[in-house]
């Protein structure tokens, strides 16, 4: 993992888009830290994370504890495995908190993603909003509704985004969606029927986000997926994509008993 060609400005973009992709309720700033606040499932809209890769003091964590804790909510944290982070880890298990979830945040191009097409070149069709099959998709078998359901209205309320649908038989079938903020395009809910898997459908769902990024301007591109998530990081390979670095999410435990 090397950000080697990403600026601390590059950085600090890619946080502040990321965050603003799933438009939390509200979001605060404390000491070079986004915090946003958000009900549901989705953890990047309610996790505080730094814009900047430098040591962190611990008066930064207890300003952050106090934050959450004025609002009623868990404290949770989403880190960089960098090397300055690693004082701040010890506390944070010193403190009780778990990390999960490791994610990978990768970079690419929108003409490398342009690539993607079907044999017969078709492109998924991408709209301003999302429609109810778009939406259905998320809540279809194999999939958490609930989770589901809390990521179309986050994603939905975001402004400026674009929705992306690959539609066989009156349903959709692949789905996915873009972001536009900061110089960065940026793809999220990225979604395959499970039966459906293996036919190239979510390489349309790309490529056609692709173009609309090149037809607004857009040249670089970032996402973040499960770092444990092969097929997808596969397909992310093949578009080009590579890790800039990878992050977990750091959550406060009950102490033990």
């Amino acid at each position: 993992m090397s950000t080697a060609f990403l600026s601390v400005g590059d950085i600090e973009a890619i946080e502040r888009a990321t965050v603003a992709a799933v438009a939390p309720d509200v979001t605060e700033e404390i000491d070079g830290w986004l915090l946003p606040f958000a009900e549901g499932t989705v953890k990047r809209a309610k996790s505080a994370v730094p814009l900047h890769r430098s040591p962190v003091a611990p008066a930064t964590l207890d300003r952050i504890q106090d934050r959450c804790d004025a609002r009623q909510v868990a404290p949770a944290l989403r880190l960089a495995d960098a090397a300055c982070f690693e004082g701040l880890r010890a506390e944070l298990e010193r403190r009780h908190y778990v990390a999960d979830s490791p994610t990978c945040v990768q970079v690419g191009s929108a003409a490398r993603m342009r690539r993607l097409v079907a044999p017969d070149g078709s492109l998924a069709d991408v709209d301003s909003a999302p429609d109810g099959a778009w939406a259905a998709l998320f809540l279809g078998e194999g999939f958490d509704p609930v989770d589901g359901a809390h990521r179309v209205r986050m994603l939905s309320r975001a402004q400026g985004t674009l929705f992306a649908s690959v539609c066989e038989g009156g349903r959709t079938v692949a789905a996915g969606a873009m972001a536009f903020g900061h110089g960065w395009a940026s793809v999220h809910g990225m979604r395959t029927d499970q039966a459906l898997r293996g036919r190239g459908l979510a390489g349309r769902v790309l490529a056609g986000l692709a173009q609309a990024a090149l037809a607004r301007g857009f040249e670089r591109v970032f996402l973040q997926v499960d770092a444990h998530n092969a097929p997808a990081l596969a397909l992310y390979r093949r578009a080009g994509f590579e890790t800039q670095w990878t992050y977990s999410y750091w959550q406060r435990q009950p102490p033990p008993r």
